[in-house]
């Protein structure tokens, strides 16, 4: 495919909005909230017009110590085919850990975290990238994200981590230029030099994002106006290669529709005026280069005479790197990266001691962020225990959230959440109580529990509080 342009991250709050704005040439959806055999009426009016809708999954968790979940990758392969997308985009990161492979609990994060930038945790990320790859209909790329905290003995830089897994497998790269402004404030990353040691030929399209400072840190909000930082960030990647497509992305606090307007035109203009460097870069490279220059596509190579045409089209097969591991070797390395995945996500959802190494006040910081998202995200797919509970939901949920991890999905944690407040005999309102079991009644198919049951209950949690502490 050609070029992109600029686009916007669909949302149903905004669908209208999308549906409406001036100079929108391509849009992302979230993968996980939309169905195959049924996509929203917005987003099918804006395929009938032409504009391109890229899925996004936030889900697999290709980071992570197991591999990909084979009915999660053919739920992305089916959204791709009913979009007909030219490609669909994941994350760099974990999302769930423990497990079978570590014989713990299986805990589920609600986030994307970072995963280590070592070896062992860069073979277990090409591995799942390839069978991602094999699996899936249309072409890969994939996100650096955001962070608040860094991992301990880092073997290497991010540009150099995303060189390597870009040389061993082809995947594409979705670089959030937000993300890298999140990692110079929260970790002392430069963004340059992750630009000038990742290899930008590979960049299938970019991000544009806002946040806020809180808490001593950087926030990924995606709430909040793109600020001048992340602009400069942008200027200086279309300064080093004509991205083929950048899209702006708001989760929340969505701002009238002439703002968006105003900052989509931000965008356009701030890629339009670094472009003039990348074609002046281009034109000395021709005029320097053997006449059989070969292309080469590494860790921080550049492609003679421009970008690639085609930056989405499936990439050519590549040599595996000196180094990589055998699959008894990639085995031993799921081991160690999902025993440390293992522990940190404990630390952050469980309250279980914190690993060796971290920072405790980032990660007492990542967990009450960890805990607010869970609670924000429950509100909204379920919206009735915010209107029953009243201003009683949000204590109420994160004292629940700090001592019972994630262990399924959102729709699986806010029964579990109402569950836990009936145990208890909450809340002590009759008329509210009611109700709110009628709501778990209705959704969980079964009685609630009797008395009986929640004397039960109430032990084996006293038991079960009792060992984490």
């Amino acid at each position: 495919m050609g070029e992109l342009g600029i686009g916007i991250g669909w949302r149903p709050e905004i669908a209208a909005v999308v549906e409406a704005l001036p100079g929108v040439d391509w849009v992302e959806v979230v993968a996980e909230n939309i169905c195959a055999g049924h996509l929203p009426d917005s987003l099918v009016r804006l395929r009938e017009r032409g504009v391109t809708v890229v899925p996004h999954g936030v889900s697999l968790g290709l980071g992570g110590a197991d591999r990909p979940d084979p009915e999660r990758l053919a739920a992305l392969g089916e959204k791709a085919t009913a979009l007909g997308a030219p490609l669909v985009t994941e994350h760099i990161a974990f999302v769930r850990a423990g497990g079978p492979l570590t014989a713990t609990p299986l805990l589920e994060a609600g986030h994307l975290l970072p995963v280590p930038r070592t070896r062992d945790a860069l073979d277990v990320l090409c591995e799942n990238v390839r069978i991602a790859q094999d699996a899936l209909p249309v072409p890969l790329a994939l996100e650096n994200i955001a962070a608040l905290f860094a991992w301990p003995d880092q073997e290497m830089t991010e540009g150099r981590f995303l060189a390597e897994l870009v040389e061993r497998t082809g995947v594409r790269l979705l670089i959030d230029v937000a993300n890298l402004h999140t990692n110079h404030l929260n970790r002392g990353e430069d963004p340059a030099r992750a630009l000038a040691e990742l290899p930008v030929e590979a960049i299938a399209y970019v991000h544009v994002a806002g946040g806020v400072e809180r808490d001593g840190v950087w926030h990924d909000t995606h709430a909040h106006p793109v600020p001048e930082p992340v602009l400069s960030i942008l200027a200086d990647l279309a300064s080093r290669v004509s991205p083929p497509g950048v899209l702006l992305e708001r989760d929340d606090r969505f701002p009238p529709a002439e703002e968006l307007a105003s900052e989509l035109a931000t965008i356009r203009a701030t890629v339009s005026a670094a472009r003039p460097a990348v074609r002046r870069g281009a034109s000395v490279a021709r005029a320097a280069a053997p006449a059989e220059a070969p292309l080469l596509i590494g860790a921080g190579a550049r492609v003679s005479g421009g970008p690639m045409p085609a930056a989405v089209a499936p990439s050519p097969p590549v040599p595996e790197a000196p180094g990589a591991g055998t699959d008894a070797d990639t085995g031993e390395a799921r081991q160690r990266v999902g025993v440390a995945q293992a522990a940190l996500l404990s630390a952050l959802v469980a309250g279980t001691p914190v690993p060796e190494g971290f920072d405790q006040r980032r990660l007492g910081v990542q967990a009450r962020a960890l805990a607010a998202k869970r609670a924000g995200v429950v509100a909204k797919v379920a919206p009735e225990l915010p209107e029953i509970l009243g201003e009683a939901y949000r204590p109420a949920f994160l004292a629940y959230a700090r001592s019972r991890p994630m262990t399924a999905g959102y729709r699986r944690d806010a029964l579990a959440f109402v569950e836990h407040l009936l145990v208890a005999g909450r809340p002590e309102d009759p008329v509210v109580r009611r109700r709110l079991t009628r709501w778990w009644q209705e959704r969980a198919g079964t009685r609630p529990p009797g008395r009986a049951a929640r004397l039960v209950r109430a032990a084996r949690e006293v038991l079960v509080g009792g060992g984490r502490r």
